[in-house]
């Protein structure tokens, strides 16, 4: 069975890579055409700049496709076996589609781990450098804010924004606190033009601070505020939570999102971020069983057709769901894994019904 079982890993492993480079090289091609212009704009007369590029936006693309690639190549791998009648061989042999799924596990864990590294390391190690360009995709997202993006902290319910800060951040320009009450309700909004921190304390300058009910402003030239606050990690400070690491998805949920976006949102994609490792063994536990009903080379084209529907529609399903938490219209774990559980218990089920035939 080891034989077997290498012999199964290598073909689809052959297929799930050729596919997903061949995917991703045209997708990111096709982007650097469409931004060739902007592309060079960085750099004028330099070609090393569209590889660093290529380098920069590849990890997004192959994440975006590391599923469907897999369940490509299952199918492409299967409907050859079928048309050659070797699976009619592998089931003789006693391989059950269980004991199938069992041996393709370690392509599975291979594949669900590239997607964890490139979504949790690659994504969130590229983006400050994109979002920096401002290109594509990232030109509308970027703010203008002096050089960089703004900076966001967090101070007990209270939600700071500064438009720069100097290496240590004990220095910060175009300061905006956000006082708020112990429900969240917004009671002081104070404008500096400046603070310096010492002895753990803020010394806010030039400062204007507005009160609700609608009461007289006040303007003051210093303000002292002793909120120890926390700053938004570097990487992190679009709060834009599918490009966050782990560490920054659970450090903005401690300090309640940094009021950005609500909490609910970074729960959601702190499940999502781990269901995506078993998104793999998913598209192989479905093609599998599937494959049953087509061992004797009939009708392949209607197996590739039933399961790239069936994989086209777990993405459907998942973008819903996914949107429904980040809207909290469900609970974030939910959101993140009912997607996998249901199509997961799909394929249990038509696992088993080959098993009883």
């Amino acid at each position: 069975m080891k034989i077997v079982a290498w012999m199964l890993i290598r073909m689809i492993a052959t297929r799930y890579l050729a596919i997903l480079l061949g995917i991703s090289f045209f997708v990111l091609s096709l982007e650097i055409l469409a931004n060739a212009k902007d592309i060079q704009a960085l750099q004028p007369g330099s070609g090393v700049i569209i590889l660093k590029y290529m380098a920069l936006r590849a990890p997004s693309i192959l994440a975006n496709f590391n599923s469907i690639s897999m369940l490509l190549a299952m199918l492409l791998s299967l409907t050859e076996l079928s048309y050659r009648n070797e699976l009619v061989a592998l089931w003789a042999t006693g391989l059950s589609p269980a004991r199938l799924t069992i041996l393709l596990l370690p392509l599975a864990f291979v594949a669900g781990g590239l997607q964890f590294i490139l979504s949790d390391t690659a994504i969130p190690a590229a983006t400050p450098q994109l979002r920096d360009w401002g290109i594509g995709d990232y030109g509308s997202e970027k703010l203008k804010v002096g050089e960089k993006d703004p900076i966001w902290m967090r101070a007990g319910s209270d939600i700071l924004r500064a438009g720069s800060a100097n290496a240590e951040s004990t220095e910060l320009d175009d300061v905006i606190i956000f006082r708020r009450d112990d429900k969240g309700l917004l009671r002081e909004q104070i404008y500096a033009k400046s603070a310096t921190l010492a002895a753990d304390r803020w010394t806010l300058n030039n400062v204007l601070v507005y009160y609700r009910d609608n009461l007289t402003p006040s303007r003051l030239e210093t303000l002292v505020y002793s909120g120890a606050m926390k700053p938004a990690q570097a990487g992190a400070r679009s709060g834009a939570p599918e490009e966050m690491s782990l560490v920054d998805l659970s450090y903005f949920i401690e300090n309640g999102g940094f009021g950005i976006r609500p909490i609910w949102v970074y729960q959601t994609w702190q499940h999502k971020r781990v269901s995506l490792f078993f998104s793999s063994l998913l598209m192989i536990s479905l093609c599998i069983p599937l494959a049953m009903n087509f061992r004797r080379g009939g009708g392949l084209g209607v197996l590739f057709a039933i399961g790239v529907g069936l994989g086209f529609l777990f993405f459907i399903v998942d973008g819903i769901s996914l949107s429904m938490g980040e809207l909290g219209f469900v609970a974030p774990w939910l959101a993140a894994w009912l997607p996998l559980l249901a199509f997961g218990s799909a394929a249990v089920v038509m696992t088993l019904r080959t098993e009883s035939v």
